[in-house]
């Protein structure tokens, strides 16, 4: 995917804004996760013939995390017919995926492994237990012993404060529409967001129609002509793309939801031969494509462990040390850019436009915006925030001495309207200097002050102000994940950019 076409809120038909990246090290990249899925399955068959096995239909449940005097993991394994319904909202109590399964518990089997390697996504079955596991142990334990044995592991589960469901639908741009490239629009107002990304060659794209989880289309069984008139009155340049009949598919499916932000911690194995990795370590929301790239980010580092260390003990304590705090960075990072209201405000925007500020006039001393750095392959979740928090004292630093430098510059100013005024000095420059950094403020403001702006406008707006028009570039540059078709993205969509 070399660039983007993007039409801004209220823009026609034809105002769309295609931008094709050039100076990009890395081209985007989609991974169909059905296709991906077939491929690694052969080649297996055809690399790994007797070495691996592949099982389906199988759940598996931790007995014991120290078998073995710690050398291995006691695993229950039960054959089940599942439908994981892996778009139930994450963030409804205490739901166990495991109970949608019809499994056979009278006939299961009992295996020891060396090492266990949980990637099962937002289901997370295996880091539950692991919970559960470290919980038992702990309570065991003496005073003394806990102290010793440090943190218990947990997963931090955050409420879902800015939920947005969504609907998928597949399209076929026109001919005299680039077909490689990813679209995207929105309403003004925040209500939806849509976005597609190229499915084959041949103009077939799949798209996602992202909405608040009370609006009426998002429910199942919907009206079809109310829908077919927001895409009219909204997105008429896709709603021409759709006939009646898709129209009305897309009315009756029921909504599917994100995966809400979540982490495991303060590390990322139990016991000497078990890791976790991927959604079942860190779950995001797809939007930044930070899903997918850290998952790959796992997989890599746990092979540079094993490969870098004399035994499977060695490796799962030092993948855990060098991946458990930046899944717990990942997610804060990314929780703060998907704030809703005022919270949005102060974690996202009001920083954006600093940085902005700031980046324009000393590009060597303060870095661009958080979402643009995450691009760099060279920076770290723990070192970006390190590094953004470090700037921020020095934005501040800079504000205050240049308050400084206002008051000593404008002291005869001051002692004159101090006796015009009869008010002490301090209040007269404390005024004068609110006011002026109000205005300035409020002026950089005004332009994002609208109720449920995109981010994607946001860091257009921002991007317009730092660089200037003849600068102007996109922002995001994701690893994206879906399925092409009708099938359901939730859980492809937990590692993917839309």
């Amino acid at each position: 995917v070399p660039g983007r076409m993007d039409w801004a809120p209220d823009a026609g038909p034809d105002e769309g804004v295609e931008r094709i990246f050039t100076d990009r090290p890395i081209m985007t990249q989609v991974l169909p996760r059905d296709k991906l899925v077939g491929v690694l399955h052969q080649h297996i068959l055809s690399n790994y013939q007797g070495k691996i096995e592949l099982l389906y239909q199988k759940e598996v449940t931790p007995l014991d995390f120290d078998y073995n005097d710690g050398s291995s993991v006691l695993l229950n394994v039960a054959d089940c017919q599942t439908e994981f319904l892996r778009d139930i909202p994450s963030n409804v109590g205490a739901q166990n995926l495991a109970s949608e399964s019809l499994c056979d518990v009278e006939t299961t089997e009992t295996i020891t492994t060396k090492m266990l390697i949980a990637a099962d996504g937002t289901a997370r079955t295996i880091a539950i237990e692991m919970e559960k596991a470290d919980k038992a142990k702990r309570d065991s334990m003496g005073f003394f012993e806990k102290i010793k044995y440090g943190p218990s592991f947990h997963i931090k589960r955050y409420v879902d404060d800015n939920q947005r469901v969504y609907k998928t639908i597949p399209m076929k741009v026109p001919s005299k529409w680039r077909n490689d490239l990813n679209f995207s629009a929105r309403s003004k107002d925040g209500r939806i967001l849509f976005d597609s990304l190229p499915a084959d060659a041949n103009g077939n794209q799949c798209a996602v129609l992202l909405l608040k989880k009370d609006d009426e289309m998002a429910q199942p069984n919907s009206d079809p002509r109310a829908l077919r008139k927001l895409f009219d009155d909204f997105l008429p340049q896709f709603s021409a793309l759709l006939d009646d009949d898709m129209i009305a598919t897309v009315a009756k499916k029921p909504p599917s939801f994100l995966p809400s932000f979540r982490y495991a911690a303060p590390r990322l194995n139990q016991g000497n031969s078990c890791v976790i990795l991927g959604d079942s370590a860190h779950t995001v929301k797809p939007y930044f494509g930070l899903g997918a790239n850290s998952a790959l980010q796992d997989v890599q580092v746990l092979k540079r462990s094993i490969a870098g260390t004399p035994s499977i003990k060695d490796a799962v304590h030092q993948f855990s040390k060098e991946r458990a705090a930046e899944s717990k960075a990942l997610v804060q990072i990314s929780r703060n850019l998907d704030r809703p209201g005022a919270l949005g405000l102060l974690t996202f925007v009001f920083p954006l436009i600093i940085d902005s500020i700031f980046n324009k006039m000393a590009p060597k001393i303060f870095s661009p915006n958080t979402i643009s750095m995450l691009q760099k392959s060279e920076n770290t979740f723990c070192g970006l925030r390190v590094r953004k928090r470090l700037e921020r004292l020095g934005q501040l630093m800079t504000i205050v001495a240049l308050f400084t430098g206002l008051k000593i510059g404008s002291s005869k100013l001051i002692e004159c309207l101090s006796k015009l005024t009869g008010r002490r000095s301090t209040t007269v420059v404390a005024t004068i200097v609110s006011g002026m950094a109000g205005i300035i403020l409020l002026k950089k403001l005004a332009v994002f002050l609208i109720p449920g702006l995109a981010p994607a406008d946001v860091l257009t707006k921002a991007n317009v102000r730092s660089k200037g028009p003849a600068e102007e570039e996109a922002t995001f540059h994701t690893i994206t994940a879906y399925d092409d078709g009708e099938q359901d993205l939730s859980a492809n969509m937990s590692g993917g950019g839309i």
